[in-house]
């Protein structure tokens, strides 16, 4: 990582190196002008800089005696200058962070229809890069202090404490919130955070990572709506790399993020313009106006329909699972949001 070289992190760096240049002139004062041994020069340059009182180390001369006057002048007015410096950033630094603390906890209490992720682990990293891929407003709840330091350079709402408790799921505005995320490491604490969030917003969608088929039952019955596995994903994945190779390598080729030459995303009707609802895909005739290809369809009671007919309805409630390029894609949500 780069470091920038400007006004917070000079004034310091001068201060130092003015006060290293007196110790050399001091040093170099009294070998040459008392003739002392450069201990005994270093000695008696530290006692006069630092005024602590201590005897000369040899009876000064006249012009010795002026330098030192001098070097107690100079060097008290220097120190002065760099203790304010140092200490004005130090302070400085402490002010900035509690501000930033306090602006994140009032961002945090004003959020709405955001997702809570409960672990900053290598799963809950990966989902809030997906979440910040998305733009969707987010808050991590992690209780290890490193995680809190790379929090000060990312920027993203975080609150330190320990997930399992209500008063932290509070915090994090669990009442509000539209989803949560838990990828705590061990599976009776993703099902202690499920219980709780489900206790005090019904309607929150959680979304729980487990590591055993057991654990991943009593996810279900606590009202958890997904369950990862992420062994087990990884697993099949590996296989199906051994066994379709080349099918697993053209799904890993479309992206859901909208950047890549291929996206998948999804259309849910309720977003769409008024004029375009409860009208057939044929209707909205989305192919040829855009280029882009229906490929899947959900009803409103959940049910899913790969490669839907043109005589499938779009009324509220039901998605489509569009796949086209980033051009296609924007012509198609000018199309139905106009």
């Amino acid at each position: 990582m780069s470091t920038k070289f400007n006004i917070k992190t000079s004034k310091p760096l001068i201060a130092l190196t003015l006060i290293l240049i007196v110790v050399i002139i001091g040093l170099l004062g009294y070998i040459i002008i008392e003739g002392y041994s450069f201990i005994d020069a270093l000695f008696m340059t530290i006692i006069t800089i630092t005024t602590v009182g201590f005897r000369e180390v040899h009876e000064l001369s006249t012009e010795g005696k002026v330098f030192t006057i001098i070097l107690i002048i100079s060097s008290i007015s220097l120190f002065a200058y760099a203790i304010s410096i140092i200490s004005f950033n130090f302070f400085e630094d402490r002010l900035n962070f509690f501000i930033k603390g306090y602006n994140k906890k009032s961002g945090i209490s004003k959020m709405k229809n955001h997702i809570i992720v409960c672990g900053y682990g290598r799963n809950g990293k990966h989902a809030v890069s997906e979440l910040l891929a998305y733009k969707i407003p987010f808050v991590v709840i992690d209780n290890k202090h490193d995680s809190i330091a790379l929090n000060e350079e990312i920027s993203f709402p975080f609150i330190e404490g320990d997930a399992t408790e209500d008063e932290v799921l509070i915090k994090a505005g669990v009442k509000s919130a539209r989803a949560l995320i838990s990828s705590l490491p061990v599976d009776a604490d993703n099902l202690f955070v499920s219980l709780t969030a489900k206790a005090i917003n019904s309607n929150i969608i959680i979304i729980s990572r487990a590591t055993n088929d057991s654990s991943e039952k009593k996810l279900k019955v606590a009202g958890v709506n997904n369950v990862v596995m992420p062994e087990k994903v990884g697993g099949a994945h590996m296989a199906s790399l051994v066994i379709m190779p080349d099918l697993i390598e053209f799904i890993n080729n479309i992206s859901i993020h909208g950047k890549d030459s291929n996206s998948l995303i999804e259309i849910v009707c309720n977003n769409i313009n008024e004029k375009h609802k409860n009208h057939t895909l044929r209707d909205l005739d989305i192919k040829d106006k855009t280029n882009a290809n229906i490929i899947g369809f959900k009803t409103p009671d959940g049910e899913y329909i790969v490669n839907p007919t043109p005589d499938t309805l779009f009324i509220p409630g039901s998605k489509l699972f569009v796949l086209g390029t980033p051009d296609q894609i924007n012509k198609m949500q000018e199309y139905l949001m106009n």
